[in-house]
């Protein structure tokens, strides 16, 4: 598993209506592509659970790193967003841990990230750690799917989920989204994904 996400920060007076139409009208070009587990159209509006942005930010889990390739830089559909926004960062993490929730039949509706850094020592404990806490969230009633992912360049650990209806008010998370469509076209070959022993 691979993790991937764009974050694209709009203007403070920018009609998000223009986002929704966009995702309304292109969000099911992916939900058959080969490759790729998940696509969450996510997005961020200024001033609603507590975004201090405006923001498009899709969320990608790909299980073929090669799919992945050809749609960033092999005509496989990212010029779309070039295009219509400039290039933006793709930032990237490795698949550690993918797990299925109990709503994972359900459409979700909101979305949660968590970034935290990795500590210098006792790193093994503390990626076992976070991956058994993503096991007992997983299980968490309105969970769809749970994912942990490292990014060995800034040696930081994602937690990205998908909710059925809203983000718990309590939930751990930096980012809270809401989830405009997803494409799931092989959510099933994500879980079970070995975390560390």
């Amino acid at each position: 598993m691979y993790a991937k996400q764009y974050e694209i920060t709009l203007p403070a007076d920018y009609d998000m209506g223009i986002i929704r139409e966009r995702v309304a009208a292109r969000g099911h070009i992916l939900d058959d592509r080969a490759g790729l587990a998940l696509k969450a159209y996510v997005i961020r509006e200024r001033g609603v659970n507590g975004s201090p942005v405006n923001q498009y930010a899709p969320f990608y889990l790909w299980n073929d790193t090669a799919a992945m390739s050809h749609f960033l830089v092999g005509g496989g559909g990212f010029e779309g967003i070039v295009q219509a926004f400039g290039r933006p960062v793709v930032r990237h993490w490795t698949g550690i841990a993918a797990e299925a929730g109990p709503a994972r039949g359900a459409l979700p509706r909101a979305a949660s990230r968590r970034l935290t850094p990795l500590p210098a020592e006792g790193l093994t404990e503390a990626v076992a750690a976070e991956t058994a806490a993503l096991r007992e969230l997983a299980a968490r009633d309105g969970v769809h799917t749970a994912a942990l992912a490292v990014d060995p360049h800034h040696w930081q650990l994602l937690r990205f989920v998908l909710w059925a209806e809203a983000v718990p008010p309590g939930e751990d998370a930096t980012e809270r989204y809401e989830v405009l469509h997803l494409s799931a076209p092989e959510p099933a070959r994500l879980d079970g994904l070995p975390g560390p022993a």
